[in-house]
């Protein structure tokens, strides 16, 4: 049996779909193909332990894994969920009715529990640009992607709950659109204020400046000169960003894993 899940594979800061085939036929093999780094080859462990450890079989076959394009490089360990749902859809053990419908991404461990990954909101945007209808993400990762419009957000923590939501056992409600004061509330900065920088005219005119014109800055002196005390203070000076320069920023963080999982968004 052929069955189809999507996943998607981060090019610099951007996201593009990814289709995982998966095929079950006579034997006893196990092959990835598509192009897959040596994290995406050892999902095979991970899923396979993962599958036992929560009472669902693990085919005794010839399982061909292919993820198209296969000319793109695929890395990382965020298509775990995705081959996991694709395999147990394959033996009948998941329902084919929603696996095609959202994009699937989060990193399993061995008991099944289900790991944040680095770019979600990369992979949110690609799912709505591909007409998807929403992703399932680990649910630290749900509050980054769901400040993406029109796109259904589903938090999971392990494999059980994907498995039932796919069946239509249990219902995982999408989490609610951020409101508009909440992301207004993001513009705060508590700790740190330019007034709070004395002396410095020079430098703190030319800060203003370059705040008002959109112009870069060079700092340049010795240590304890106040360069990073500055640069740090340079944000309380600038306007709030908007909600799609914000999501721009946000991106660049997720790539690298470094986004608040209780604010999910850089604003």
């Amino acid at each position: 049996m052929l069955v189809k899940t999507y996943g998607a594979a981060l090019l610099g800061i951007d996201a593009t779909l990814i289709t995982i085939e998966v095929s079950i036929s006579s034997g006893v093999n196990f092959f990835l193909v598509g192009l897959p780094d040596s994290a995406v080859k050892e999902s095979q462990q991970r899923i396979k332990s993962a599958l036992s450890n929560n009472n669902f079989n693990y085919p005794g076959k010839e399982i061909t894994v292919n993820m198209a394009p296969a000319d793109l490089r695929k890395e990382g360990s965020s298509f775990d969920l995705a081959i996991a749902i694709g395999i147990l859809a394959a033996t009948d053990q998941v329902a084919t009715t929603l696996t095609g419908a959202y994009l699937i991404a989060g990193e399993l461990s061995l008991d099944g529990e289900i790991k944040p990954i680095r770019g979600a909101l990369p992979l949110a945007l690609c799912a709505k640009e591909s007409q998807l209808k929403g992703v399932i993400v680990p649910y630290e990762n749900a509050k980054e992607a769901n400040f993406v419009d029109g796109l259904e957000v589903i938090p999971v923590r392990n494999l059980l709950e994907v498995v039932a939501f796919l069946n239509g056992a249990a219902t995982i409600s999408p989490l609610q659109k951020h409101s508009s004061h909440f992301f207004a509330g993001e513009h705060a900065f508590q700790q740190m204020d330019f007034s709070d920088v004395k002396g410095q005219e020079n430098i703190k005119r030319a800060f203003e400046i370059a705040a008002a014109g959109g112009h870069n800055v060079l700092l340049i002196g010795p240590p304890g000169a106040g360069k990073s005390m500055l640069a740090k203070r340079l944000p309380t000076i600038l306007p709030p960003l908007s909600l799609e320069e914000a999501l721009e920023t946000t991106k660049i963080h997720s790539i690298v894993g470094r986004v608040n999982a209780s604010k999910g968004l850089v604003a």
